[in-house]
């Protein structure tokens, strides 16, 4: 039940950033000088508006899937253990991090069209997505050798 909420959250948060994204759009239009330039002119208004909700928030709470590989045993603690150790390390990141790691390997952009759309010189995109990717695996090195608290000293 708590994912569900923490999904619906997401998806609110985003909807208002995109609402905020199309305003600024509709309302900077005439100062577009180059109507070529749209596309990218578009994206960074819409991630600027989603670093100004995250920042408005405070919070992230992800709704990351893990897919099952073809030969997943129905037993599916290792990935929700997996899920929440990348999800920790994913949260560790900072906006610009995360939107270099997002565009590049999620939506699959090349590391120019990442830099394009989000406005930042080549070198900054490729400096951001080895930082990224270098505080994931350190993030999740962490974790691995982190003993875990026996559910007794708990109670």
């Amino acid at each position: 039940m708590s994912e569900q909420l923490t999904a619906r959250v997401d998806v609110d948060l985003a909807e208002d950033a995109t609402q905020q994204a199309l305003l600024s759009i509709w309302r900077d239009l005439p100062q577009l000088r180059d109507p070529e330039k749209f596309d990218a002119w578009s994206y960074r208004l819409l991630l600027r508006a989603c670093y100004a909700e995250g920042r408005r928030t405070r919070h992230w709470t992800p709704t990351l899937r893990v897919l099952p590989s073809a030969g997943a045993a129905s037993d599916s603690s290792g990935v929700i253990v997996d899920r929440d150790q990348l999800e920790r390390a994913f949260r560790r990141l900072t906006l610009e991090q995360r939107a270099v790691l997002v565009f590049h390997h999620y939506v699959g952009l090349t590391l120019p069209d990442v830099a394009q759309r989000l406005g930042i010189p080549l070198g900054t995109a490729k400096s951001r997505l080895h930082h990224a990717t270098a505080a994931l695996r350190a993030s999740l090195e962490a974790d691995a050798r982190t003993p875990s608290i026996p559910q007794e000293r708990l109670a």
